[in-house]
């Protein structure tokens, strides 16, 4: 389906203010809310994870928060797998939609060909309500008409041999992206990337320290990294997490270094206060100094530092189950401009690494532009060198802070986890040591 853009965003703003103005007592409250923030999230005005612990589902019951979140990481999971299906029963080939009866229509897809539990009247009835309330009135039979035929269309089975671009597509992933992967790590890993992608995340398992209460709640594989840095120099007496927010690794840090000085730096105030927030939950990291700073510009005053962990913005593909709005917002070409930040960010920080210094450079971007390349084009010019990184993550399974399922995570001395092959989400993690 196509979808406006551009000044129609102004037309949708105008049916959301209809839609809040029109008492349309068959919508739900879960589904309303799901159907504004799934509004919002193609209009690049938010992100699915802060919306949906935003105002629109505070007030809901626990029951209607979690359909909610089901709803929204569930649409934008499937988006382009419902829109295949979606887009045959349209009367016109490529035919334009208004972007609220899109979505209107992917919630009652989604809720027909996945959720088992949701009986199909509500499911249809509520979208064509939906459609009604957002200002497209002429658009309910449609709506009405192409998930009846849905419902009643038996489910679409795999085929025997699946081209990339076809079971890129019955997974919900971008064409380009899939080949990418298939071209990098092969097909069978490709597919498993794309199925794990599709998968609500579930409970850290990576971990043997379950019990260990005073640890933050992150994702086994942010926690990965934060262990990984901690380990490689455990005597460390200066410490600098370059791009902190939102906190998690800061903390494990901080637990781990209980005597040395932490620096914690975030370009965006916004997501330092909401860090230092975070923060606060914790005695263990009262120390902490956390500050407003651009990595790629730290004052000269903060000096030189024993320990750097530099997890740089990326593109995210290692993370598409937990922020699978990426996938549709995503383009080639944003690869080198993330890459260009990422290089600076690690030339500065290597520039304020102590003699026998070490640090650690990690994503989560599943793109060798983003990581091997990045770390190939900064070390030929550096005073750094990169060393393994299976020596610390085998001392980490040794004394038994991990659990098995990291079988050939290390390869050419980088750590590289992959969504679907290991446990969590796919990381990348190269260590420097300055001489």
């Amino acid at each position: 389906m196509k979808l406006p853009s551009g000044s129609n965003r102004r037309v949708a703003a105008k049916q959301r203010n209809l839609a809040s103005k029109t008492q349309v007592k068959t919508i739900s409250p879960a589904r309303m809310a799901a159907f504004e923030i799934l509004t919002l999230v193609g209009e690049n005005r938010g992100n699915s994870d802060d919306l949906l612990h935003g105002h629109r589902t505070a007030a809901l019951s626990p029951e209607d928060r979690n359909l909610v979140t089901t709803l929204v990481l569930g649409v934008l999971r499937w988006q382009i797998a419902l829109d295949a299906r979606i887009q045959p029963l349209l009367q016109r080939p490529g035919q334009r939609l208004a972007e609220t009866v899109a979505i209107a229509l992917r919630l009652g897809a989604f809720q027909l060909q996945q959720l088992d539990r949701i009986p199909a009247h509500a499911a249809i009835n509520e979208s064509v309500e939906l459609t009604r309330a957002s200002g497209n009135p002429h658009a309910a039979g449609m709506v009405n008409a192409i998930l009846r035929k849905l419902a009643s269309a038996p489910p679409q089975g795999k085929r025997l041999h699946e081209s990339t671009a076809v079971f890129a597509q019955r997974l919900g992933h971008p064409q380009w992206l899939v080949e990418r992967w298939v071209a990098s790590y092969g097909r069978q890993v490709a597919l498993k990337i794309c199925e794990a992608d599709q998968i609500e995340p579930g409970e850290p398992k990576l971990f043997a320290e379950i019990a260990d209460v005073t640890l933050p709640q992150i994702d086994d594989g942010s926690r990965l990294v934060a262990e990984l840095t901690a380990a490689s120099a455990p005597g460390a007496k200066r410490v600098w997490d370059a791009c902190a927010a939102p906190g998690g690794k800061t903390l494990v840090l901080a637990q781990r270094f209980p005597r040395a000085e932490i620096l914690a730096t975030d370009v965006s105030s916004r997501r330092l206060d909401r860090m230092l927030s975070r923060l606060d939950e914790y005695p263990y990291a009262a120390s902490v100094r956390a500050e407003t700073a651009d990595a790629t510009e730290l004052p000269a005053g903060f000096g030189s530092f024993d320990l750097i962990l530099c997890d740089v913005p990326c593109s995210g593909t290692g993370t598409l189950s937990r922020n699978p709005e990426i996938r549709h917002r995503l383009a080639s070409a944003d690869l080198a401009r993330h890459a260009a930040r990422q290089r600076g960010i690690l030339n500065a920080a290597l520039g304020r690494l102590a003699p026998g210094g070490r640090l650690v450079y990690s994503t989560c971007s599943l793109e060798s532009e983003e990581c091997e390349k990045v770390v190939e084009s900064v070390v030929a010019e550096s005073a750094a060198r990169v060393i393994p990184m299976e020596p610390v993550l085998d001392g980490l399974l040794s004394r038994g802070a991990i659990l098995e399922g990291l079988d050939g995570a290390t390869r050419n001395n980088f750590l590289r986890t992959l969504p679907g092959t290991h446990p969590g989400d796919g990381f990348f993690a190269a260590l420097f040591e300055r001489a």
